[in-house]
């Protein structure tokens, strides 16, 4: 009893998991189809030129037979009959419409000949499947500013969100994860969901007409049709509902993939001194075999839509065909054979279109995957932004202050980073923040321009809280220099006025000139319109941390922000670009980070920090008076 009871649980759940996948799908393909918002002008002629190309094409379809039966009738008694009947009254119903056809052809045929009727039916197909392709192909015209407008936009929101998305979530995420959702899963959405919208839009289209005129045909064969037809489609849908799980599988190894890639490309240099080719190769054969596995998979599901839906669509037929083979041939007939012979080639031409839709919903179904993964970065929770009401910061005039400011990351049992700092900086005065790694120096400074926000406490800046102001017056204060030079694959002077509008060559080259970068740029093939490759690759490690100095010095901002700024810079340069950082100091506040001690001994007040916390503090004289962490620090160095 309990072995079924543990069976029942478990398919419980995979029912419940199953509703949930289904109902979160839905969401997902809503979410995609709702930037057709800005499209409703193109959908409806879209729609509307559907309509007539389906209802040209079936209308063809369903006079042929009609035709024939008059044209090549061997029953001159009936054609007799036919010709001398007044004419018929018309109304909405298959014998109503063929009685008006054989009407009109028997005429045709009385006053001229059957060959001239021929000619005027020929006519007459050939203008109907002209305008039906006419219709058809306004359809797809229509259609393709939605495919690829929604793509694009999708693409503008995708990469809008990355830019004000907060620096912590990137740390929780992969990097080459991150492109391929903007990148492969963008491109899935195309080509899985985007391209079956005209199916969408169009087969639904033809299906209803074609049930409307096979149920003023025969509504007992369309009642059964409407039964089998969605059992088919239930069979067809389990396969697409395990198609889903297996894409999204798919998508994340490709996440996977492009990670290594993206690692090995950026570390060749220790991969190589280390001998550990054959390590990252096995690493990236195991990802790949494992994703071709899951690859081949998804094809074969996906190949398995076609052969499935042709056989159940003519399972379905070859039923319809026998029970009205019976309505036609048995002792009571109740259908004409060419009114049968018009729904069976009504019902065939409805099974293209089904299947057509069935091709594009297992489409779709792969196209969730991406859809759910592209989503996750869409609907992420932006955590500093600005508020409702934001109090104006244009200038900063007296003092920065941090305020009990305790900082932790999402997992607090991880321990503090920050604990109950307190610290005023005022105006014009320069602050060293120094101690082993891991003390909290850098995440100090990110707080300053609001990289992330204090788990407790607040920072303000002349009185106002920072969350108060405008991310970018807050920013626009700022200029900051990291230890890793981020530069970006473009020229040198693009480089340097980064994020400055209308700056003329002349203020570029005066920073470089404070920066002590001007000298190598003038050697440079073109001078300041020279491509530095990406990531500043074209640049020694010293020339692309000058370059993001003089991109600090030109946005001439009060507060600086110098994490570690001559770090990678020789001896000479490192004394000639401190020389012009001090200078450059004088008049602005600074907040520096420094392990280099004697970068620092100038300052106005240093900072001692340890475990998230300060333990020290004063000018570099008082605190080797201490005889505290900083001598000791300052002792090593000295020694080294």
């Amino acid at each position: 009893m309990g072995k079924y009871n543990f069976i029942l649980q478990r398919r419980t759940k995979l029912t419940i998991n199953s509703d949930k996948a289904y109902i979160c799908g839905m969401k997902n393909i809503f979410g995609v189809l709702q930037y057709i918002k800005g499209y409703w002008r193109y959908a409806f002629f879209n729609i509307t030129f559907n309509i007539l190309s389906a209802g040209f094409s079936l209308f063809s379809i369903a006079m042929l037979f009609p035709f024939l039966q008059v044209l090549f009738s061997d029953d001159s008694k009936k054609m007799e009959e036919l010709q001398k009947m007044a004419k018929p009254e018309f109304h909405l119903s298959s014998s109503s419409i063929i009685d008006n056809v054989n009407y009109i052809l028997a005429k045709d045929i009385e006053a001229h000949s059957q060959m001239h009727a021929l000619v005027g039916i020929c006519i007459f197909i050939i203008i109907t499947i002209f305008f039906k392709n006419l219709f058809r192909y306004l359809g797809m015209f229509f259609i393709a500013p939605i495919r690829n407008g929604v793509v694009k936009d999708m693409r503008n929101n995708l990469f809008q969100k990355i830019l004000v998305l907060p620096l912590s979530y990137y740390s929780d995420e992969r990097k080459g994860d991150i492109m391929s959702r903007m990148t492969s899963d963008v491109r899935e959405i195309e080509w899985s969901i985007m391209s079956s919208l005209e199916m969408i839009f169009r087969e639904p289209v033809t299906i209803v007409i074609s049930l409307v005129f096979m149920f003023l045909m025969s509504w007992e064969l369309t009642a059964m049709a409407l039964i089998l037809l969605p059992i088919a489609g239930i069979v067809i849908g389990r396969i697409g509902k395990s198609l889903r799980r297996t894409s999204t599988e798919e998508k994340e190894k490709t996440g996977t993939l492009m990670s290594i890639m993206d690692e090995t490309l950026g570390g060749l240099r220790i991969i190589k001194a280390f001998n550990a080719e054959n390590n990252v190769k096995q690493k990236f054969v195991k990802v790949n075999n494992a994703y071709t596995n899951l690859m081949v998979k998804v094809y074969r599901r996906v190949d398995l839509s076609s052969p499935l839906s042709e056989f159940m669509g003519i399972t379905v037929f070859v039923t319809i065909l026998y029970v009205g083979g019976q309505m036609v041939l048995g002792d009571y007939p109740t259908m004409s054979g060419a009114v049968f012979i018009t729904y069976l080639a009504l019902f065939s031409q409805l099974i293209a279109p089904a299947k057509s839709f069935t091709t594009a919903y297992y489409n779709i179904q792969k196209g969730l995957a991406s859809a759910e993964r592209v989503n996750k970065i869409l609907n992420a929770d932006v955590t500093i932004k600005d508020p409702v009401n934001p109090v104006k910061i244009n200038s900063f005039e007296k003092v920065i202050e941090y305020k009990n400011v305790s900082f932790a990351y999402r997992e607090k049992e991880a321990g503090w980073v920050l604990n109950t700092i307190n610290l005023k900086i005022e105006k014009g005065k320069t602050i060293a923040l120094v101690g082993q790694s891991g003390s909290g120096k850098t995440t100090m400074a990110d707080m300053l321009p609001r990289f992330y926000d204090p788990t407790q406490g607040e920072i303000l800046i002349d009185g106002v809280s920072i969350k108060e102001a405008k991310l970018t017056d807050v920013r626009a204060l700022m200029g900051i220099v990291t230890q890793e030079s981020i530069l970006f694959n473009d020229t040198i002077f693009n480089n340097i006025a980064f994020g400055i509008e209308n700056v003329t060559e002349e203020q570029v080259m005066e920073a470089a000139k404070i920066a002590n970068a001007h000298e190598f740029i003038s050697e440079m093939s073109l001078g300041y319109h020279t491509n530095i490759g990406d990531r500043g690759s074209k640049l020694s490690g010293g020339q692309r941390q000058r370059v993001s100095i003089a991109r600090a010095v030109l946005k001439n901002p009060p507060i600086l922000i110098l994490d570690e700024a001559t770090s990678a810079l020789d001896t000479e340069s490192e004394r000639l670009v401190q020389d012009a950082l001090n200078k450059l100091m004088k008049n602005r506040t600074s907040v520096v980070i420094a392990h280099r001690l004697s970068t620092i001994q100038h300052a106005d007040e240093i900072i001692v920090m340890q475990k998230g916390e300060i333990i020290e503090r004063g000018t570099h004289t008082d605190l080797i008076a201490k005889n505290g962490a900083y001598r000791k620090l300052h002792e090593l160095q000295s020694f080294i």
